[in-house]
């Protein structure tokens, strides 16, 4: 009889196992189930709710180091396109993270023309496409249609294409709101994506030294609905001080982590009534005018500053290891943000002055880049300068001393002083070889 049992369970067992091979997902509650998204107004305010719950957007603008935005205390990371979209979905849902899903459209700076209407409908059939297949992820948390598509634009049919987009989605995806993404913010644009564009549920708003404006404009040009911060950061490369050279002259590690504090206190979570969240840039790296401009990363994986700032503002406490911190920088003997000039093949002294916060010792590697030319907009891809070799003289304890290179023009002297412990500090000198 026990014999008789136990075979009769294997039995079953092994019947079990061919039936989970080859059901469905769902018929045991494993196929994917949305979760709901909307936008709600209380006594007020306009608040994100995901799955009935109250959701304010801690975002990383950028899909790498999901696992640092978490334990960082961020809870959603932002795409510019649905390249990779399901194994970057299923990633940042192992982490407890939600995604904003972008829609790359095509933009006029590079080409695409809103009056020819099978490209148009040809875009559309593709993101029709692309809804279908990801509208019931679990980590989906809306969907961003487009990105600086009004950046250097004359044709007004894009607010027309946004909104058929967001129509589609509401037909096809009742669990996910919309969000048309800007390039900063102007009147006439706020008037033309209201009568134009009035599916769009969320306005999406890329904007960094005149974020500081940002909530009375927002009420000034006269949107009625909910915003989100969907790029925000240092001070951008068009808006600094420059050199007499031309050279925009970018912050240090140090200075760009107060802004990010100052910005993200006083500027986004102040504005309890109409912004959401945001998603700030770029957690990642990336060649805009320099190497280091926007990614709160290096290209060699070392976190800055920023990512301890972003970590207090979202979690209310600091890295137990933080990054160093650059008190004074100089080129033979002039501070910076000043610049200077200097003859070809002319020795020249630098100094920097690196604070860390544990002790750590630091290692300091210096490298000089000639301006960058291949400057383009948007945050299209751009190349970094190949950096000049040779030029080292002597390097120890944040002195260098180094000759100009020979060949006249603008160039850039970088510092990047590293704790030991995966952290780092940055800056760059611009000079002029004549």
């Amino acid at each position: 009889m026990i014999l008789n049992l136990r075979s009769l369970l294997l039995s079953l067992g092994n019947l079990l196992v061919v039936i989970l091979l080859l059901a469905p997902e769902s018929t045991f509650g494993q196929k994917m189930q949305a979760v709901k998204v909307e936008v709600r107004q209380v006594n007020g305010n306009y608040q994100l709710f995901r799955g009935g719950a109250p959701y304010y957007i801690k975002g990383a603008g950028g899909h790498t180091r999901m696992d640092r935005t978490k334990a960082a205390g961020g809870n959603s990371v932002r795409t510019w396109s649905p390249d990779n979209a399901k194994s970057i979905l299923d990633e940042a849902h192992s982490h407890g993270l939600t995604v904003m899903m972008g829609l790359w459209m095509g933009v006029e700076r590079q080409g695409f023309d809103y009056n020819d209407e099978w490209a148009v409908q040809d875009q559309l059939k593709y993101f029709t496409k692309v809804v279908r297949e990801l509208k019931d992820h679990p980590a989906l948390l809306l969907w961003g249609i487009g990105n600086e598509c009004d950046l250097f634009y004359t044709n007004y049919n894009v607010w027309d294409a946004t909104n058929d987009i967001a129509a589609m989605i509401h037909r096809e995806d009742p669990n996910h709101p919309t969000c048309a993404v800007t390039a900063g913010i102007d009147v006439a644009e706020v008037q033309m994506i209201m009568e134009r564009a009035p599916e769009i549920d969320i306005l999406g708003i890329n904007t960094y030294g005149d974020l500081e404006a940002l909530s009375r404009n927002v009420r000034r040009f006269g949107w009625k609905k909910s915003y989100i911060v969907t790029e925000w950061g240092p001070n951008g490369h068009w808006e600094v001080a420059k050199t007499s050279f031309g050279t925009p002259i970018e912050q240090t590690s140090s200075e760009k982590s107060q802004s990010y504090l100052s910005r993200y206190q006083n500027c986004i979570y102040n504005d309890q009534e109409k912004c959401i969240g945001s998603y700030v840039f770029h957690w990642g790296n990336k060649q805009e005018t320099t190497p280091t401009w926007y990614g709160v990363f290096l290209a060699s994986g070392e976190e800055t500053e920023a990512i301890d700032i972003m970590e207090f503002v979202w979690s209310g406490k600091y890295p137990d290891n933080r990054s160093p911190q650059l008190k004074s920088f100089e080129v033979e003997g002039i501070p910076y943000p000043k610049h200077v000039e200097v003859k070809g093949g002319n020795v020249v002294e630098a100094k920097v002055e690196i604070h860390d916060p544990e002790g750590d010792a630091i290692q300091y590697v210096w490298e000089v880049l000639p301006e960058s030319t291949d400057i383009k907009s948007g945050g299209d891809k751009e190349e970094k300068p190949e950096p000049v070799k040779g030029l080292f003289i002597k390097n120890k304890d944040g002195i260098l001393t180094f000759k100009a290179p020979r060949r006249k023009g603008p160039y850039r002297l970088f510092i990047y002083a590293y704790d030991g412990n995966g952290h780092a500090a940055t800056a760059n000198f611009p000079f002029l070889v004549n």
